[in-house]
């Protein structure tokens, strides 16, 4: 065989080999539990994006919902710790730190027990590639909650049936070492006019109803988030004042943060931070902005 057949050949083979590799896509991402503590899951590219600074609050400074954030800090505690533990759904009225509270009980359990804790988000919208997260997440030497903030579902929307499967269903089951919390201002996560319309035309009217409510049976920790009282919600005001040492007497300070809310609407720990970033601002003194 002459050089040039040769060359041909080798190039031949080389067009080929290219060929196939665009064929096959990009190598799959490698994920680092190394990176950070908390990820989120990208769907697209099948990769948990390392979060180097997630936008979270110290837990000393939620107020106003003991009773929850024992419930919550105890159930993660026996998670972390290799226990039984639940599924968690925290629902109830906007701005009362649901979101805020799983990431800060997250990052004091972590600090509080030294135990390898991730948190994962998972956006509303990527549900239905849960059992392809599920896969990554069961041969991880962590355990994992995986995290869904402001979940729910329309009509005409079938993921829930995945996150049915992913939280208890299949054959599999949920891996051992994953947990799954969620906040969402319904307590069923389905709204009402489409759990009526199942009712009104289906065969077994209380069948259908059952399948839909069926989804939050599958947590099994329902935490309630109400809207504050004036005290809950003036204890807020004194923790953030306290903590960010803002010069500003408590009388004042109450009547501002009274005033501040009856232009808002109403109280809650997101007007709450709303206020107290509008007087840090107002007496120039630098914060660092939880998220509420």
């Amino acid at each position: 065989m002459s050089d040039d057949t040769t060359l041909a050949l080798l190039g031949e083979v080389k067009r080929l080999a290219d060929a196939i590799e665009r064929l096959a896509g990009p190598p799959p991402v490698v994920n680092d539990w190394t990176a950070a503590d908390c990820f989120v899951w990208n769907a697209a590219r099948h990769h948990l994006q390392p979060v180097a600074r997630p936008n979270r609050v110290e837990l000393q400074l939620i107020r106003g919902v003991d009773h929850v954030r024992d419930i919550l800090q105890d159930n993660t505690l026996r998670f972390a710790e290799g226990f039984p533990a639940n599924n968690v759904l925290l629902w109830g009225a906007r701005g009362m730190g649901k979101s805020s509270l799983v990431k800060a009980v997250h990052a004091d359990i972590r600090k509080t027990t030294g135990v390898s804790l991730k948190l994962v988000e998972v956006h509303r919208e990527d549900i239905s590639s849960l059992p392809g997260l599920l896969d990554i997440l069961k041969v991880a030497d962590h355990r994992i909650i995986v995290f869904c903030d402001d979940l729910s579902f329309d009509h005409d929307d079938t993921a829930y049936k995945s996150l049915k499967a992913a939280l208890d269903g299949g054959i599999e089951g949920r891996p051992d070492n994953v947990l799954f919390y969620a906040t969402s201002n319904r307590r069923h996560l389905l709204p009402r006019h489409m759990m009526e319309n199942e009712q009104s035309t289906a065969i077994n009217p209380s069948e259908a109803v059952e399948e839909k409510v069926s989804l939050s049976d599958r947590f099994g920790l329902w935490l309630g988030f109400h809207k504050c009282s004036q005290d809950d919600y003036l204890t807020m005001i004194d923790g953030y004042a306290e903590h960010f040492q803002l010069p500003l007497e408590q009388v004042q300070l109450h009547h501002e943060a009274l005033e501040w809310a009856t232009t808002r609407g109403g109280r809650s720990g997101r007007v709450a931070w709303q206020y107290i970033q509008d007087l840090a601002g107002r007496l120039r003194i630098s914060i660092d902005r939880p998220q509420a």
